[in-house]
């Protein structure tokens, strides 16, 4: 049965952060991440997020308005979005400045996603303690959001950042501004922003457990603080974030990400810092283990955290099951974004999993293909009437034949 949201069909969009192993060309991994955006479109993604990273050898685009505005000369309908700008690193005139630039380069299809940053080695480097990071965010994009639409001049002094009578030259090209959208995980922080602002909300939560069973309660808490400050929020800018890989077989999209999943899950696990290393988690849970450790096989590493419905590694109708199962996780969302840009598989594959996801995936929950659905059984349904008139008419049309003088062999 097709699973469409009350508040629309589901929409579909990538995210890139992106997580590429540190041993390749890093030129033609920030190209192919380009290609990968611009294929997406054509397939019917809708959005395309590209993170922002300083550190650990692997996420790295430093700047998602430059990648962006990149992508922009290779799209015409996406919607791009930074996932995220990471407010407490950059002054916060500079961010302004950049969103409106984005949004006039795209003509309107900027969408401005905003967090505190997610690697606690990116702020060390350039001297942001971690516990201020999420004050410094609230500070910032109140600010922000103060320069896209005052009239009047700025000026706000902060340890950390000054502005005297600022005003910005130009405006948004969407009016009063671009789509703000938060990030969350797990802590209440992002979805108390996105309700007092009246924006969306970005979770990267379905990347653990802890943060796959507060999904449905992040959005309740936007909702909360939505009604708290006078605004309204709607399930439509509620995106989740989910690892997927698809191929016609179980057992080839196994065979796909044979050498890719293993390698960037040993960059989750022990490298990015991030509190959402699923991998220990499952370990953890599992006990440890008696002897010296044994490597598993791919199989095993996916089938060992299936049931927590953390990644997706199948066919379609896996896929299917795991995106509705998703859903009813979070209690509904509007856009569910594919992870791209970890590598898990060639780029022919990964291309085949995305058109995979477009062809049988998408119209599971968009109801697009329905309409034929219906009209197969209803040609079914009076197959054998129209048959017997086919005959009939052939046979009157012969008969005429030989009654004008004709023969019929």
């Amino acid at each position: 049965m097709t699973l469409i949201p009350d508040h629309g069909p589901m929409q579909f969009g990538l995210f890139v952060a992106p997580q590429h192993y540190p041993k390749q060309n890093p030129t033609r991994a920030l190209r192919r991440d380009l290609e990968t955006l611009a294929y997406a479109e054509s397939l019917g993604f809708v959005e395309g997020w590209v993170g922002e990273h300083h550190s650990t050898g692997h996420e790295i685009i430093a700047s998602p308005e430059v990648f962006l505005a990149a992508a922009i000369e290779r799209t015409q309908r996406m919607r791009l979005g930074t996932g995220v700008a990471s407010l407490p690193y950059h002054h916060p005139f500079h961010v302004a400045q950049r969103a409106v630039l984005l949004d006039h380069l795209s003509m309107g299809r900027s969408i401005l996603g905003v967090g505190p940053g997610s690697l606690p080695s990116d702020a060390a480097m350039i001297g942001v303690p971690w516990s201020e990071t999420r004050d410094r965010m609230a500070e910032s994009i109140d600010v922000i959001l103060k320069l896209l639409t005052s009239e009047e001049g700025v000026t706000h002094h902060s340890p950390w950042f000054t502005l005297d009578d600022a005003y910005l030259q130009v405006k948004p090209f969407q009016q009063p501004t671009p789509e703000l959208v938060f990030t969350s995980m797990e802590s209440p922080f992002g979805p108390t922003l996105a309700g007092k602002y009246g924006a969306g909300l970005l979770s990267l939560g379905a990347s653990s457990r802890r943060g796959y069973a507060a999904l449905s309660n992040m959005w309740r808490i936007a909702e909360e603080q939505a009604a708290v400050h006078g605004n309204t929020v709607s399930r439509s800018q509620y995106r989740v974030v989910a690892f997927m890989h698809v191929a016609e077989t179980r057992e080839r999209a196994y065979a796909e990400v044979e050498k890719g999943f293993p390698r960037h899950m040993d960059y989750v696990a022990n490298v990015s810092e991030r509190t959402f290393a699923w991998m220990e988690e499952q370990a953890e849970s599992n006990g440890a283990p008696e002897g010296p450790p044994v490597q598993p096989t791919v199989q095993q590493m996916i089938e060992g955290v299936r049931d927590t419905h953390l990644i997706c590694v199948g066919d379609p109708d896996d896929a299917i099951a795991f995106i509705e199962h998703m859903y009813h996780a979070a209690d509904g969302f509007g856009t569910l974004l594919v992870i791209s840009g970890t590598d898990w598989a060639a780029q022919d594959a990964e291309f085949r999993s995305l058109e995979l996801i477009s062809r049988e995936v998408m119209p599971h929950f968009q109801g697009s293909s329905r309409p034929m659905e219906i009209a197969v059984q209803r040609a079914l349904a009076t197959r054998g009437l129209r048959l017997g008139e086919q005959r009939e008419s052939i046979k009157v049309a012969s008969q005429k034949y030989v009654d004008a003088g004709g023969k019929v062999s």
